[in-house]
């Protein structure tokens, strides 16, 4: 198969001919329609992810056809269309026991813990575990879309951040999880307050049901900027980003009792920022991480996009090639434009 490999970290990857994935006994193989290209790939790529064996291929929020699939399969079949959360569980531990897949300590993860999906075929474990059926009303490029960035945000915002109608939320960081998250909060009915440095960015932030957006580069403090709009704080604050910066800025901007939703990694030396412990006690403030999202709450998000409340497919940015995606990916810490960036030739 053709597919992006990097043989050294922080290298250009290059196009290749390797050797086809074969399924576990219970797991399949995904012929890949289409992939996202995900800042998380990047961070693989720089090697702030350790575990990485070279060489690797990318990739893990993606959609597809069923092309071969484990003798231990029994809900999924050769040609079914489905897509996958990044995290896969192992289905037998006691935190995918308590439906807590999103944590298991046996998961594996496309992209990091064996090759993604920048190829035409990409292996899957546990799928009777992982696998969601994509409803034939969801074409693929908007189905790749999801499965990182969306059901993220949709996890951070629902079950996490336990968003409701009326509160204030606040978005710092407008890519592809911040955008998502601003949609999904909107949808809920919150008064969205949309955070980053680019203006095109903002705009698409506003589109999509922002209240009100904020160019951290044009204000003194972007926390006090937030308890002006909001007469207090932000109920819900959530750093869509990873960055001291924002982390912190999310943190300050929260009002007593307020809940802050790390869902932007922060890696390498970015790992520890000073975190303000005297307002999270004075405040009672909530610190809630917030990683990925289980296969079986996909479809209380699908049934929202199927009714209209939430529409993915206003995030795609451009569609792109397998070659294409090389750059892309080697270049987002410099060029990141608006929307979720798709490879849907290969």
């Amino acid at each position: 198969m053709k597919a992006v490999v990097y043989e050294s970290f922080s290298a250009t990857p290059k196009i290749m001919n390797v050797e086809d994935p074969t399924p576990e006994n219970h797991g399949v193989v995904i012929k890949v329609e289409a992939t996202g290209v995900c800042r998380s790939d990047w961070h693989g790529w720089m090697r702030h992810d350790p575990d990485i064996v070279l060489p690797h291929v990318p990739g893990h929020e993606f959609a597809g056809i069923i092309e071969a699939v484990g003798k231990n399969v029994q809900g999924f079949k050769v040609g079914d269309r489905v897509t996958v959360p990044f995290v896969s569980g192992c289905g037998s531990c006691p935190e995918c026991h308590g439906g807590n897949h999103q944590v298991c300590g046996n998961q594996t993860q496309p992209g990091f813990t064996h090759w993604g999906s920048f190829a035409e075929y990409v292996s899957i474990h546990h799928a009777d575990v992982n696998l969601v059926t994509l409803p034939e009303t969801i074409d693929f490029t908007t189905a790749a879309s999801l499965g990182c960035r969306f059901v993220t945000s949709f996890r951070a915002v629902v079950d996490q951040g336990k968003v409701s109608a009326g509160q204030w939320v606040a978005v710092h960081g407008c890519g592809g999880v911040g955008l998502s998250a601003i949609m999904i909060a909107n949808s809920i009915g919150a008064n969205v307050i949309a955070v980053d440095v680019t203006d095109d960015k903002l705009e698409l932030a506003k589109a999509l049901g922002a209240y009100a957006t904020i160019n951290a580069t044009n204000v003194a403090d972007v926390a006090e900027a937030i308890k002006e709009i909001t007469r207090g704080g932000a109920h819900v604050s959530i750093d869509a980003l990873g960055h001291p910066t924002t982390c912190i800025n999310s943190i300050k901007s929260l009002k007593k009792l307020g809940k802050h939703v790390q869902v932007g990694l922060l890696l390498a030396e970015q790992a520890t920022p000073p975190i303000p412990m005297n307002l999270v006690i004075a405040h009672e403030l909530e610190i809630i991480g917030s990683h990925g999202m289980q296969a079986f709450r996909y479809d209380a998000m699908l049934a929202m996009i199927k009714s209209g409340k939430l529409s993915p497919e206003k995030l795609l940015g451009q569609t792109i090639s397998l070659e294409e995606s090389i750059a892309t990916l080697t270049n987002m810490d410099k060029i990141n434009p608006p929307g979720v960036t798709i490879v849907t030739h290969f």
